[in-house]
């Protein structure tokens, strides 16, 4: 039941992000070509490669519900195949067949790539050491780090982007912004806090060094969000 109630809830946020994403696109670049759905596919796939080494590969036993939440849940409902096969079956009836094989094309041969590219970049930053350091008798997860930081800038980009090319309403720009980017900080650092506590370090007697990791991340997140905001607003 926890593992369903966990798909459901990242399956929540991921609807209600692929529609902004997919929407500001398509208000973006126009709906000629199905721009938003393309854009969101590839964007999940990267993200589904990039967080299957941390999240599966370099597992952690206490946090399978939140593996379920990020890769089931929120990937799965942020990525869409239906809506894909839908647009293109369109394009081929309103005689646009260039555009359909295009999309087909494209769609299937940038999300792999996407993919590769994803596992690449975080089978990389395993490779040495196993993902973390050891400091002064603590564990630095130097990895899930850079890992989140990657995520956070993407995630910058794509809020910049949404709210510089669509006409969002003040009160709803600022709560896209607040609620997306908090749920990152929060997710992000209990990932590196539960990592921590499988690799030996107690919550009860070493707190200090967890809640310092926690924040490092978050600063460190918000460090890249921010610039990812600035590149964004740049487009």
């Amino acid at each position: 039941m926890n593992q369903l109630f966990a798909i459901a809830l990242g399956g929540s946020f991921g609807a209600v992000f692929r529609f902004l994403v997919s929407s500001g696109i398509s208000q973006w670049l126009g709906r000629e070509f199905p721009y938003g759905t393309l854009v969101v596919n590839i964007l999940g796939s990267f993200l589904l490669g990039l967080l299957t080494e941390a999240l599966i590969v370099q597992r952690i036993a206490i946090a399978f519900e939140y593996r379920s939440a990020l890769l089931v849940g929120f990937i799965g409902a942020f990525t869409t195949f239906s809506t894909f096969s839908l647009e293109t079956l369109y394009l081929i009836e309103q005689g646009s067949v260039t555009k359909a094989v295009g999309n087909i094309f494209i769609s299937v041969s940038a999300c792999i790539l996407a993919v590769w590219l994803g596992l690449l970049c975080s089978r990389a930053l395993f490779s040495w050491s196993g993902g973390a350091i050891s400091w002064n008798g603590h564990t630095i997860p130097y990895a899930l780090i850079i890992i989140n930081t990657i995520g956070a800038f993407l995630i910058g980009f794509t809020v910049a982007v949404l709210l510089n090319k669509t006409a969002l309403p003040e009160p709803s720009s600022a709560t896209l912004m607040v609620v997306v980017i908090g749920t990152y900080l929060i997710l992000s650092g209990l990932y590196i806090i539960l990592f921590l506590i499988e690799q030996g370090h107690s919550f009860s007697n070493q707190m200090n060094f967890l809640l310092a990791a926690f924040t490092g991340n978050t600063v460190i997140c918000l460090l890249m969000t921010w610039l990812g905001f600035v590149a964004g607003k740049i487009i």
